[in-house]
């Protein structure tokens, strides 16, 4: 009786484990099983396996990335405060995995999405952004999607900015959330606003890689633009605006 129950216990847990590798494996793209949204982990077994192992490090020491104590208070700013309104509603629920870090979809404007879909390159192609940045696919995403580089050249280029492969910002097209390197007291006013939290694997990225929530509204893309924008800015190490 008990080697009955041990046996079915047993195969439950694997079955449980196994469907939920498979969720995290096709994650990306729901629609046609792609297997394409584990971000910069492989989407593999031994990708789930490690991505699982950090998510119980992290919640054995209770992780809180909503919190800003951890984050510098000095540096540059470059954000501008007054587009930089608190977010209104409740903040998104994110997917039980640890990586990719991901939100639940939200609804978006059919004109929001269509913004946000060319965010990337919109800021490649203007000056004079265009003179310190370029576009190719995230390496922290696996290749998955474009993102925006700053130029290893540039003559006002931020020292930090190869933390993260001098990469500045990707956007999630399954969920429309971003990852987006600021400066750190603009990465706090972000996350103090509601718009955004901390990156959950640290070792991995520095402290002001944030994660930023998906636009629902052409007003949001707005706001979503001004964070990338301070990110490119950090990035160059240099105020830029349109």
């Amino acid at each position: 009786m008990a080697t009955t129950f041990i046996i079915g216990t047993l195969s439950l847990a694997g079955l449980v484990f196994w469907a939920d590798f498979k969720s995290w494996q096709r994650f990306g793209n729901q629609a046609s099983n792609a297997l394409i949204g584990t971000g910069g982990t492989p989407p593999t077994l031994r990708g789930y396996l490690k991505i699982r192992r950090w998510g119980l490090y992290l919640l054995y020491n209770r992780q809180n990335l909503l919190s800003t104590t951890s984050i510098p208070t000095t540096g540059p700013t470059y954000l501008t405060p007054d587009l930089i309104s608190p977010r209104p509603g409740l903040r998104p629920k994110l997917t039980r995995w640890t990586l990719p870090q991901r939100q639940h979809v939200e609804f978006i404007t059919p004109q929001a999405s269509a913004a946000l879909s060319t965010l990337i390159q919109s800021f490649a192609s203007t000056p004079p952004y265009s003179s310190y940045i370029s576009t190719a696919p995230s390496k922290t995403e696996g290749g998955t999607g474009p993102a925006i580089y700053v130029n290893p050249d540039v003559d006002t280029i931020n020292p930090a900015a190869h933390r993260i492969f001098y990469e500045i910002a990707h956007v999630h097209p399954n969920d429309n959330s971003l990852h987006v390197y600021v400066s750190p007291r603009d990465a706090k006013t972000v996350i103090e606003k509601g718009w955004g939290q901390r990156f959950p694997v640290s070792w991995l990225a520095p402290v002001s890689w944030i994660m930023v929530y998906a636009p629902r509204d052409e007003e949001e893309v707005g706001i979503v633009r001004e964070i990338v924008r301070a990110g490119v800015c950090f990035a160059a190490g240099k105020e830029l605006s349109e």
